[in-house]
């Protein structure tokens, strides 16, 4: 009976963890692939929603910039471009404490 109780247990562990992993937040695209600080950049992906993406941010090798969120939903962000140096970019999401960098890049352009 107890190790029924254990397996049982086990499997809605594993079950849990499983869902909430490939429920997190991911960034697929972002349109256009270069833009100029002020510009709107529209990042598609899925679970973007307020509940789970709090900032999107650029990121270089030293620094995250955050951009200001223009609009939200469960599949697309807008942000407008942050001021930085012209350059090549990684796309980062901050949820909670942490910054996680995307799959995704974005050139600024002067």
């Amino acid at each position: 009976m107890n190790r029924g109780i254990y397996r049982v247990g086990l499997a809605l562990l594993l079950l849990a963890a499983v869902g909430w992993s490939q429920a997190g937040p991911k960034l697929t695209a972002v349109d256009p692939a270069a833009g100029k600080a002020g510009d709107n950049l529209t990042i598609s992906g899925e679970n973007l929603g307020k509940g789970s993406v709090e900032a999107v941010l650029l990121s270089d090798d030293e620094k995250d910039y955050p951009g200001e969120m223009v609009e939200q939903s469960g599949e697309k962000i807008v942000m407008k471009v942050p001021k930085v140096k012209a350059g090549d970019y990684n796309v980062s999401i901050k949820i909670g404490n942490n910054i996680y960098i995307q799959p995704v890049r974005f050139t600024v352009q002067e």
